[in-house]
């Protein structure tokens, strides 16, 4: 079935939760396993039909945030989902506490009831009302970035149409398109300040109310992070200030040194990787998407089936539109069984990242479709996002097809990038455990320290004092992540070191390295990361000789790699 032929059907908070009450009554009373497995099922069924409506009123408003119909629809879905969260809790709690928990155990294996003990964790009736708040501001966050009209050169531009013009190789247009952006962001800084501020207080509080000592700890038990702590984090950030920052500075007086720019280097000179400009997908979006079915027909039998499928369900929106919500994204419509990709094309290399790196997501969705239980499709973020950015790295044989002549400078940007991009994502990480342990900063207090720790992990990079809001300290704000997803941020830096593992079994063999990739992939969410990981017989990022490994490799392979004929 195509998308736009998937039905919205409002659901009925006040039936459901009669539902959900049965449901919990009836596991408490059953008096066989054959009886409480039948309505942990029909619990199942309950929550993908519920999923299902959340996850199509979503696409459609991230489509086209100006549709009235959706953006109500939007409101309606955020206010019932903390009080249906209420009932759905008291049936976690009844499995539990079921006498026939080892049956379940023996067939399921013990992970739905792991998880389900760090979703406990996570909430009280107490906090609904805070958890409607934060769904409101976050959609308010949303809405004003998506709204975003940026003049530039006699045109108007969205945020994401405005990105091929902040990496254009003539020096004042590139410059300029940063300033413009900047500048947009700056006139809108007191509502971004309000909204942050205003989210950050309202996590405190729910953290406190739940008896934490403030955000952090409730913040792990919402990403469901079930196999390592914040100390773990604190360790792997070490490691990528010892091992990746001089390895991701040494990238960026290279390329300073080969655009011929000063070092350290601006932020508008920084998204400039040759003279010649950045590589650039060749083609129209079609083309993009043709190219995209060839790398997977021509990857796997499996690969081949799941993209034609996206193809003739019409399971992607990639163009970039007005009143469309910012950035990418992958979902699943859990009663279709099908994956959704949503993204914003802009004629960047990015566009090409999308139908690799979502898809990668939608690949894995695909592969796990009939998981029982449902809950088993996907594991926790960080192992998810080794689907994705791994995946960016097995369409390396196929650049070709994407770029055409600028495949040498994809490859060796794409890699540098992915070197250079876990600094950032863990100064993201730890900008939010300074702000969730002092949440009185200030919002001028917020931007010294997003600057402070600027120097930390990207120290290569020149404040450039004549673009505005990235001169102050203050670019954060344009990442929506710190916003809707706190805490998220890390989970891709976990999953870049272990893309970078996959990338070296690439260069050695294709095929192996495939195999690998599969065998971490079946797996869906029934096993914690770790142990996701050891089965597939791949290192784990928390070890520091991982990290210091695929950094080695990564940057010998960039110093040998040939950039001759490219300027």
């Amino acid at each position: 079935m195509k998308f736009k032929d998937m039905q919205y059907t409002r659901p009925d908070a006040e039936k459901i939760k009669q539902q959900l009450t049965a449901y919990t009554e009836a596991i408490r009373d059953a008096e066989t396993y054959e009886k409480a497995r039948e309505t942990f099922f029909a619990f199942e069924e309950l929550s993908n039909h519920l999923r299902t409506a959340f996850e199509i009123a979503g696409i459609r408003h991230s489509i086209d945030t100006r549709d009235e119909f959706y953006d109500s629809e939007m409101k309606y879905l955020n206010a019932v989902d903390p009080e249906l969260q209420e009932y759905s809790q008291q049936f976690m709690l009844a499995s539990l506490e079921s006498k026939f928990r080892p049956e379940f155990e023996k067939e399921f294996g013990d992970l739905i009831f792991v998880n389900a003990e760090i979703a406990l964790k996570t909430f009280s009736p107490e906090i609904i009302p805070l958890l409607q708040k934060e769904n409101d501001l976050v959609m308010e966050y949303e809405k004003v970035i998506a709204s975003a009209q940026i003049p530039f050169e006699g045109g108007t531009y969205t945020l994401s149409q405005l990105s091929p013009f902040k990496t254009d190789k003539d020096d004042a247009r590139r410059h300029a398109a940063w300033k413009a952006e900047g500048q947009w962001y700056k006139e809108h800084q007191p509502t971004l300040d309000d909204i942050y501020d205003k989210l950050t207080h309202l996590r405190d509080e729910m953290g406190k109310k739940l008896g934490y000592e403030n955000y952090l700890q409730l913040g792990y038990y919402r990403m469901g992070r079930n196999c390592y702590t914040k100390a773990d984090i604190e360790k792997f950030r070490a490691a990528v200030v010892k091992y990746l920052v001089p390895v991701a500075d040494s990238i960026y007086k290279d390329q300073a040194k080969r655009t011929g720019v000063q070092y350290p280097i601006s932020f508008a000179d920084a998204s400039l990787s040759f003279r010649s400009g950045n590589p650039r997908p060749q083609g129209s979006a079609d083309d993009i998407l043709a190219a995209g079915k060839k790398f997977y027909d021509e990857l796997s039998p499996e690969t081949s089936v799941f993209f034609r499928n996206m193809l003739d369900c019409e399971l992607m929106d990639v163009l970039s539109t007005e009143g469309k919500q910012a950035g990418g994204y992958c979902t699943d419509i859990a009663d279709y069984k099908v994956p959704f990709i949503f993204a914003n094309f802009n004629g960047t290399q990015g566009d090409v990242e999308v139908v690799t790196h979502e898809a990668g997501h939608a690949f894995a969705c695909w592969t796990n479709r009939d998981r029982v239980p449902y809950e088993y499709l996907w594991p926790s973020m960080e192992a998810c996002e080794v689907h994705s950015m791994s995946m960016e790295f097995f369409a390396w044989p196929w650049s070709e097809d994407f770029f055409g002549a600028d495949a040498r400078k994809f490859r060796y940007s794409h890699l540098a990038s992915a070197l250079t991009f876990i600094p950032y994502g863990t100064m993201v990480d730890h900008f939010q455990h300074l702000v969730y342990e002092k949440p009185e900063m200030t919002p001028a207090q917020r931007h010294a320290t997003w600057k402070e720790l600027l120097g930390v992990y990207m120290p290569w990079m020149c404040l450039d004092g004549e673009i505005p809001f990235y001169s102050d300290g203050e670019g954060w704000q344009r990442q929506t992540h710190i916003y809707a997803s706190p805490l998220y941020y890390i989970d891709y830096c976990l999953a870049q070191t272990v893309s970078l593992e996959f990338w070296a079994m690439i260069q050695a063999d294709l095929k192996s390295a495939w195999e690998k990739y599969m065998a971490y992939t079946v797996q869906g969410g029934s096993r914690m990361f770790t142990e996701l990981l050891r089965n597939a017989g791949l290192e784990t990022p928390f070890d520091e000789n991982c990290l210091k490994s695929v950094c080695g490799k990564a940057m010998e392979f960039l110093c040998n790699y040939d950039l001759h004929g490219i300027e």
